[in-house]
């Protein structure tokens, strides 16, 4: 069962204020990394017995995969080491096979003056990489193992080639927990002294959906354009119907008939640029966790109802 590690110390006083939080409140280590405790205890005795493998990280976003690998990488190698010792490649760089036969393969195959026995590769967003590129990787994997690590990064593994999948010890982040994200959330709320309701909380966990970089850069974007983050403030900031907007859509849709029920919407659609779809994933939401009358429910998903939206009208 996953527990919560020890809050991070503040960042240096140094730092810019204009600095994003997802980076400014990164974890620096291993232990102030706030889930997947069985996997960090598993790669920290890689480390610690010096056998680390070829790694392949998986899940969705916002989940610590790349923190992970970077607190691996500043325990293995000191300041003036990390920069010969680790490449790093991310979604800004080429992702074709001359990336994998120019830097990556210059950087595997030359040697390293340090103590320390391999260099570490970090190739973050793989699945983004070519079939083509992917197989020219394999071949530099296979050559150099001796004096190179890899940690790959994806989303979906099921982008990776299984000759890659095949040569990398598989790790897979899920999305946090509410009770692993709100704890990190307070600390960073508690440094940058923002103001943050109790169900403005609930709404940054909820619309971030186990994200912890959305949950912070919704709270960053929401405490700067609004001052008070709020429910109706962080729904407002990304762009997600209210909870008074859908209740009113639900009403106009049970009690008004069909071309006054659409006029409606396509006017609150229109005029609050809402999107289709959170509209939809929004409604349904809602009438699954019984905010919705049960009368209500069940005239909505009757055959002979009358409240069919064209979604191509809208």
């Amino acid at each position: 069962m996953e527990s919560a590690a020890p809050k991070p110390p503040p960042p240096p006083a140094g730092k810019s204020r204009n600095l994003p939080w997802v980076e400014k409140y990164r974890p620096q280590t291993l232990n102030d990394l706030i889930s997947h405790q069985d996997i960090l205890s598993t790669i920290q005795k890689f480390i610690s017995e010096d056998r680390l493998p070829h790694l392949l990280l998986y899940g969705p976003p916002g989940t610590g995969k790349t923190s992970t690998i970077l607190a691996c990488a500043k325990q293995l190698y000191k300041d003036k080491e990390f920069n010969a010792m680790v490449l790093e490649l991310n979604a800004s760089d080429d992702r074709g096979i001359d990336v994998v036969r120019g830097p990556i393969l210059s950087f595997a195959s030359t040697r390293t003056i340090f103590k320390k026995g391999f260099k570490l590769v970090i190739l973050d967003e793989a699945d983004a990489m070519t079939q083509d590129a992917q197989n020219a990787l394999r071949r530099v994997i296979e050559k150099f193992t001796e004096n190179t690590r890899f940690c790959l990064i994806c989303n979906y593994l099921s982008k990776i080639i299984p000759a890659l999948q095949s040569r990398c010890t598989r790790f897979r982040f899920g999305p946090l927990t509410p009770e692993l994200m709100v704890p990190r959330l307070q600390h960073v709320i508690k440094e940058e002294m923002a103001d943050v309701s109790e169900d403005g909380m609930k709404a940054l966990v909820t619309l971030s959906s186990g994200d912890m970089r959305r949950a912070l850069n919704i709270l960053q974007s929401t405490t700067m354009a609004f001052g008070k983050v709020t429910e109706d403030t962080v729904y407002t900031c990304t762009g997600h119907p209210l909870k008074s907007d859908i209740a009113n859509i639900l009403d106009w849709m049970l009690n008004q008939d069909f071309t006054t029920a659409y006029k409606k919407i396509l006017e609150l659609k229109t005029l609050k640029g809402l999107a289709l779809h959170d509209i939809l994933t929004e409604i349904h939401l809602f009438v699954h966790r019984g905010n919705a009358p049960l009368a209500g429910q069940h005239d909505m998903w009757s055959p002979r109802s009358n409240m069919h939206i064209h979604q191509s009208s809208l």
